[in-house]
């Protein structure tokens, strides 16, 4: 593969380079609890289209019988036709959806 050395293509590099490095240190300081509020609170906060509270012991435990990677996918494939896909937190990585589901679960104890 060739690749250009001109100015101009050395920068676009560099920046795309550092627009990389700015995701991944935005997935290091990710705050689930609050992306929770943000994007999942408005269904899971208050059992809109019969989605599971968050607190709800009971209703998380019948959906962690399926496993967490199956959860975790459910999120990020919505489900059902009623879950959107991703949660609609169209800027979070699947790591990032994870850390939500694992929110979640442990606010569900």
């Amino acid at each position: 593969m060739n690749i250009p050395k001109t100015p101009s293509a050395v920068l676009a590099c560099a920046a795309l380079l550092a627009s990389s490095n700015m995701l991944a240190a935005a997935g290091e300081n990710f705050d689930a609890e609050a992306k929770y509020q943000a994007t999942c609170f408005a269904c899971h906060g208050t059992g809109a289209a019969h989605s599971p509270e968050v607190g709800d012991v009971i209703e998380w435990e019948i959906r962690l019988e399926k496993g967490l990677d199956t959860l975790v996918q459910n999120t990020i494939d919505g489900l059902n036709g009623i879950m959107p896909r991703r949660g609609l937190c169209v800027d979070c990585s699947d790591e990032d959806l994870r850390a939500i589901v694992e929110y979640m679960l442990e606010s569900s104890k």
